[in-house]
């Protein structure tokens, strides 16, 4: 062999582990900005990227996925949403009014996805459901329309039920604007409203606390907030006696009596469809925000039971999952 091509050869194998960086470095980076903790969101993690996996993208082969944890705290979000900007990702995936305003403050170029938004038009994420603009979209849950649902629901399970107290978080655009719908429909159902407005893991006590021997029933608005403090909030309207409607399965897990709401997992394997064509070059502009198709209702027969409470037949039959 020549001088000449040995050396060639020797410096293409030492160039190898530089070439494999780069090659690694040149994937994809999705930055996952998770609204909540990684127990609470493990199964609409796990849902988005078996997803991705499906569409092509496999994280540590062809994308990297960059996981961050919120916890409920705003300000966390914000921090991560800036860490994602340093990172330069490829698209920030989201969920909630929150982080996904703090991801849009933190860039106007960086593709944003949220697999979750209760409120992306009238908290300014977006346009216009058909027409997002920016670069920002996803899917809106539209929780403030489902709330006459739940109440019927509820109605069903305490049917003398005159005062029911509806608890969220005051830093929420999304939990405020089901708060206000509650109230707007409880004149025509006879209905007083107790509304409570919480911030801290220390107003959920203070505010559970006040509604003691008044409220008959409790309403649960989801955020990430409360989604990270529901074993806290269900410990004391079980140990109150106190029939709850959430909006999440994952709520009747911790303790509350039934659950009506569209169905995360499915929205968060949505969201990867997103992220799919932004990947291929489509822009988020040109990607309308779609609503939710698949919806669960979810009853815990042994929840109710310490209650005090049958739960009556038409439940049961209209119950997509009844744990016993």
């Amino acid at each position: 062999m020549k001088r000449r091509e040995f050396i060639t050869m020797v410096g293409g194998f030492a160039s190898l582990p530089l070439l494999a960086r780069a090659q690694k470095a040149t994937r994809p980076v999705i930055g996952f900005l998770g609204a909540a903790t990684a127990a609470a969101m493990s199964k609409w993690a796990d849902a988005f990227v078996k997803r991705m996996a499906e569409l092509g993208w496999v994280d540590g082969q062809t994308i990297a996925i960059e996981y961050r944890w919120a916890e409920g705290r705003i300000d966390r979000a914000v921090e991560i949403a800036s860490e994602f900007v340093k990172l330069n990702v490829s698209a920030i995936v989201t969920a909630g009014v929150g982080p996904s305003q703090a991801a849009s403050r933190a860039t106007s170029e960086i593709p944003i996805v949220f697999a979750v938004n209760s409120d992306p038009i009238g908290s300014g994420t977006i346009k216009s459901l058909p027409r997002p603009g920016g670069n920002v979209t996803g899917l809106s849950i539209q929780s403030s329309d489902l709330s006459g649902k739940r109440i019927e629901l509820l109605r069903h399970l305490v049917p003398n039920v005159t005062e029911f107290a509806i608890l969220g978080n005051g830093a929420d655009p999304g939990a405020m604007l089901q708060i206000q719908s509650v109230e707007a429909l409880a004149p025509a159902l006879g209905l007083t409203i107790l509304p409570l407005r919480v911030r801290t893991a220390d107003d959920i006590d203070a505010s559970l606390a006040s509604i003691k021997g008044r409220a008959k029933a409790l309403f649960v608005c989801a955020d990430p907030f409360l989604m990270t403090n529901r074993e806290r909030i269900f410990s004391q309207t079980t140990a109150a006696g106190l029939p709850t409607m959430a909006d999440l399965r994952e709520f009747v897990l911790a303790g509350a009596t039934m659950s009506y709401g569209p169905n995360f997992a499915d929205m968060f394997r949505r969201a990867a469809d997103y992220v799919d064509k932004i990947l291929r070059g489509a822009r988020p502009e040109q990607l309308p925000v779609q609503q939710p198709t698949v919806f669960d209702f979810v009853v815990s027969v042994p929840n109710a039971r310490a209650l005090g409470l049958d739960v009556p037949p038409i439940l049961l039959v209209l119950a997509n999952e009844v744990i016993e």
